[in-house]
């Protein structure tokens, strides 16, 4: 997380909906030789306390994990280079502006048994926003197909312990020298969901 104060003043609520919505993020955990990391779609509870996912069963973390594991997921927003001259002020330099929030916590092998409404319920969160689609669920699956590939994957839950946010908008410059940049990052090519970081940007207002 970035250390200055000015980008972390987000409540804890704002970080759990965020991450919530978004339902992707890249999981972390120390391994003998190295970080050992797998991107993964979750879920995670109303109260953030929970996030349930699953991996391959080939997957070096989830050989890894055969008991409580400390181990973080990392959640990116949109993000996107800022160029100092966008904010009228010859006296700045380049950066970065982004959204991250990580989900700190300890990860617990699953229940192998709980694997199909693990996937109805992980499946349904993105199902409901296709709405009028009648959403997927398991059940239209052939049941033997279903059962070879549960068999490929194992069911995790990340108990969150610790849930911490930044939200880097240019909060440090002024509403004038901020403005200025979000109005340029939005048709800029380098970035991801640069409407999106120049809606946050212009959000911030006086604050």
């Amino acid at each position: 997380m970035h250390p200055n104060p000015a980008f972390r003043q987000e409540p804890t609520e704002r970080h759990i909906a965020f991450a919530r919505q978004r339902g992707f993020g890249t999981l972390c955990m120390n391994g003998e030789a190295a970080p050992m990391l797998a991107h993964i779609p979750f879920r995670l509870n109303d109260e953030g306390t929970e996030a349930e996912m699953h991996l391959v069963r080939s997957n070096p973390i989830a050989r890894a994990v055969t008991a409580p594991t400390p181990a973080v997921i990392a959640v990116m927003g949109p993000d996107g280079y800022i160029s100092p001259d966008w904010y009228g002020d010859p006296a700045q330099v380049p950066t970065w502006n982004y959204v991250a929030v990580h989900l700190r916590g300890v990860l617990h092998p699953g229940d192998p048994d709980d694997m199909r409404p693990h996937l109805d319920r992980v499946s349904a969160q993105f199902e409901a926003r296709l709405a009028p689609k009648p959403p997927w669920t398991t059940g239209k699956m052939p049941e033997e197909v279903l059962e070879r590939m549960m068999r490929q994957i194992l069911p995790f839950r990340l108990e969150v312990q610790e849930v911490q946010g930044t939200w880097k908008l240019n909060q440090n410059k002024t509403d004038s020298a901020r403005a200025g940049a979000a109005a340029q990052v939005k048709t800029s090519p380098i970035g991801q969901e640069l409407a999106a970081l120049s809606a946050l940007m212009t959000g911030i207002g006086g604050k």
